[in-house]
Formats: C-alpha cells, sequence, structure tokens
C-alpha cells in the first residue's frame, strides 16, 4: 500500500500526486517509472513517469492525465487514500554527464512531467539547460515555476499564441542549433509526432538527441511486447531497455502506425474500464 500524501490538480485533467513510497525515493534516478495498481480485484497496471522524489521524506511524485479507466479512477482518489501497488523504480536511467556547450530540453504538454528530473539532473552536476516547453494553449501548461526556477533559459510556446511564442518547440529548438553557442545534447519529450520533429531538426547539426519512448508502453516489464520499437537496426522494448533512445535512430513511422493499430481495442478497453471504474466508485479502493 502507498498513501496518497498530496494531490494536486495541474490543468483541466491533468493531476500530480505525491505517494508515501520510501524505498522507491532513496533509489529512484532521473529517468524511470514505476507500476501503479489501483486495486487487487479490478486493477489495471500502468506504468507512469517518476517526476519528482524527495528521499528525506520518503515520497515520490507522479504526474498523470486523466483520459482512460484507471486514470480517471486514480484522479478521484483523495489525499489519505491509498493505492494497493506501487512497483519500481523500473526503466534505464538517464545518462547524465557534463557537457561543455548547453542542454536543450524539450518538453510538449504533459511530456513535461518526465523532463522535470532529466533538467534536474542536469543542473545538479553543473551543466546548462536551456528549456522549451509547449503545449496547444496556457491553460495546458504545466510545472512552468518550477522548470523556470531549475533552467537557465525557458522558453514557452502555445499553439495559439495565449503565453509565449506563437510557434512550435521545433523553431526555437532550431534557432539555438543554428547559434554560436551550439548544444551539447537535446532532449525531447511529449507526443510521439513532436518527438519525431525534433530529431529531424537536430539531426542535421549532429546534436545528439535523446527521447522518451514512455507513451508506447504497457505493462511495464518486457512481458507483453507491446512496447517493441525498431532502434537503428535492432528491436528494443521500451520498458525494459528505455524507456530513453537516441531519436535519431528511432523509426518513427513504425512506432507511430503501431500505436494507430491498437486505436479500436483501446476503444474497447476503456468502456470495460469505464464499467470496473463504476463499481470500484461505489466502495473503497
Amino acid at each position: 500500500m502507498s498513501k496518497i500524501v498530496r494531490k494536486e490538480k495541474l490543468s483541466a485533467d491533468v493531476f500530480l500526486m505525491e505517494l508515501d513510497a520510501p524505498h522507491i525515493a532513496e533509489s529512484r534516478k532521473a529517468g524511470q517509472f514505476v507500476i501503479l495498481m489501483l486495486d487487487d480485484d479490478y486493477g489495471e497496471r500502468i506504468p507512469l513517469t517518476i517526476a519528482d522524489g524527495n528521499s528525506d521524506k520518503g515520497t515520490i511524485s507522479i504526474i498523470f492525465q486523466a483520459v482512460g479507466g484507471t486514470t480517471q479512477l486514480l484522479s478521484r482518489l483523495d489525499e489519505g487514500e491509498e493505492i494497493s501497488h506501487v512497483l519500481g523504480p523500473l526503466g534505464t536511467p538517464t545518462h547524465i554527464k557534463k557537457h561543455d556547450g548547453p542542454i536543450i530540453c524539450v518538453g510538449g504538454g504533459i511530456g513535461v512531467a518526465p523532463l522535470h528530473p532529466i533538467v534536474e539532473a542536469h543542473k545538479a552536476i553543473g551543466n546548462k539547460v536551456i528549456t522549451i516547453m509547449g503545449a496547444r494553449n496556457k491553460d495546458l501548461l504545466i510545472l512552468e515555476d518550477k522548470m523556470r526556477a531549475l533552467s537557465d533559459e525557458l522558453i514557452i510556446c502555445t499553439d495559439d499564441g495565449s503565453k509565449g511564442r506563437k510557434a512550435l518547440v521545433t523553431e526555437p529548438l532550431k534557432e539555438f542549433c543554428e547559434s554560436d553557442d551550439t548544444p551539447s545534447e537535446a532532449v525531447a519529450i511529449g507526443p510521439p509526432v513532436m518527438m519525431k520533429f525534433c530529431a529531424l531538426t537536430t539531426k542535421p547539426y549532429d546534436v545528439h538527441t535523446m527521447v522518451s519512448l514512455n507513451t508506447i508502453m504497457v505493462d511495464g516489464t518486457g512481458m507483453c511486447g507491446g512496447c517493441r520499437v525498431t532502434v537503428g537496426d535492432e528491436t528494443k522494448f521500451v520498458c525494459v531497455d528505455g524507456p530513453e533512445f537516441d531519436g535519431h535512430l528511432v523509426d518513427w513511422d513504425s512506432m507511430m502506425s503501431r500505436m494507430n493499430s491498437y486505436k479500436t481495442f483501446e476503444e474497447d478497453h476503456r468502456c470495460n474500464l469505464d464499467k470496473i471504474a463504476e463499481v470500484l466508485a461505489g466502495r473503497d479502493v
């Protein structure tokens, strides 16, 4: 059991939860994730990136969007309630090292959540960090104050121009690649199409670009094979080999095609989860 210590609504359907998980908080590293199971009887296992952690308090933070039955049910839990199972930390940690040039960290939408510990880790070893955050509009931006405090420079882009620059995140990313202060590395986390075009933007400038493919993960253990991707000429499983990979080597079209192929099954599964959520809503989780 893991108690919910704090709950905060970040935007319309995005929530932050701080969980009591001392062993995970003590050993977690940037880039890693946990698997949650809300209930022993009906619980679906879902992987969520560790957005933050406090080893002194023995807590970790997760940020999620309430879009399916399980995450909708999770969003209904309040401070003081418990989650049946929290397993982690899982996944290969982000490779953090000192660089001479700046690190460009690009986060799209809720992708800012898993980007946060990476920015924090780069700053901790003395790297210059420039963060680019993008969203459809200002109301969908999350963790702005935290990212501003950690970054040497923060650039905000919105599709509608309601805050920051009216531009895609690839626009300032390209500008930095063309500048005299060439980035040593770029990190991009967000929707697959955003990460694809970030990688395409940096490739002509030979800027090493890491991406997180956590959006394709299913059970988080490598057993289901649902997160299979092609990286270079090799087949990788995101949950055990990643979730981070060289964005220049990822077969993006294949990955996005496979994700779309599950749409029909996801809709059927979501209907079942909604029914389960109704059952669980009537009793303690």
